[in-house]
Order: structure tokens, then C-alpha cells, then sequence
């Protein structure tokens, strides 16, 4: 039996994944979808993230990986059987698939490793330089006025003395 689960308290402290959010609820509610390949989503750091799919029955050549825009696309299609034998049970699901995540922006994919029948896609958030914050110098100071009022040794001008 599956329920539906509301992701909306966490939405909050992860502003910009609100597409991968969308993705994982439709992918827990029962529309009739199977959720093949399974998969993890693996936070790794502040900026790294990780993409694991468990793809056993698969070799390394017969999957394809497509980054393209703000969308990962995991294909797979396995090879035809050779018929050098008849299966009594056939439990290792090797139908073809395609899976698509959407990624929030400025996430750049890295390198897919295949090992043990696990497909692992590593993310990274890369913030352009143009939207990262930059200390900005305040100019036009006179070195003399740059100390507090109270530091300064000096004396009273002939103009602050006839004002007073």
C-alpha cells in the first residue's frame, strides 16, 4: 500500500530543488508508474550530490547517460539473448528503460561510474561568479577621516571655533 507523503516542511530550507521535489512525489504516488530502475539521491556535501540506480542485469555498454539543460536521461536496453539456453524462472528484470530527472540550476554532472550492477552519476552545484556575493570597497575615504571621531588628535579649526 502506498501513501502519500506532503514534502512541503522541507521545501523550505531547499529553495531551488522544488522540480526534484515534484519528481520524487510523482514517483511515490500510485499512478499506475513502475519506478524502474530504483534509485537513491545521495547529498555527499553542501554543492556534491549523488545519483545511484541499482541496474543489475545491465552491462556498462548498454546503458546511456544524456545530460541536456536542467535534465538527466538514464537509458537502458539490454542485449539480445544469445538462446544458449531456456530460462525455468526469469526474476532479473531486464526490460528496457528510460529514466529522467529534472535538475535544479546550476547543477553540472559529473562523472558515471557503473560497478556491481550500480549506475552512480555525480552532481555538483556550480554558482556562476556573476551571482556569488562580492565585497564592494567603499570609495572616496580621506585616510584622515577614516578613524572614529573619539581617535582623532587634532585641533579645533578657526572656522569650528568661531561657529562655537
Amino acid at each position: 500500500m502506498r501513501t502519500n507523503f506532503d514534502f512541503t516542511p522541507y521545501r523550505r530550507s531547499t529553495v531551488g530543488f522544488d522540480r526534484l521535489f515534484d519528481l520524487l512525489e510523482t514517483g511515490l504516488r500510485g499512478d499506475g508508474t513502475v519506478g524502474y530502475p530504483p534509485f537513491d539521491i545521495l547529498k555527499e556535501s553542501e554543492d556534491s550530490y549523488r545519483i545511484t540506480l541499482a541496474v543489475a542485469g545491465f552491462r556498462a555498454h548498454e546503458i546511456e547517460v544524456v545530460a541536456q539543460q536542467n535534465q538527466l536521461t538514464v537509458k537502458g536496453k539490454c542485449a539480445e539473448d544469445n538462446g544458449s539456453g531456456v530460462y525455468l524462472h526469469r526474476g532479473i528484470a531486464t526490460r528496457a528503460f528510460e529514466r529522467r530527472f529534472q535538475l535544479a540550476d546550476h547543477i553540472e554532472v559529473g562523472e558515471a561510474s557503473f560497478d556491481n550492477g550500480l549506475l552512480s552519476i555525480a552532481l555538483k552545484r556550480v554558482v556562476p561568479e556573476a551571482m556569488k556575493p562580492r565585497r564592494i570597497e567603499i570609495g572616496g575615504i580621506n585616510p584622515a577621516n577614516d578613524r572614529p571621531a573619539n581617535d582623532r588628535i587634532e585641533a579645533p579649526t578657526a572656522e569650528a571655533l568661531k561657529a562655537a
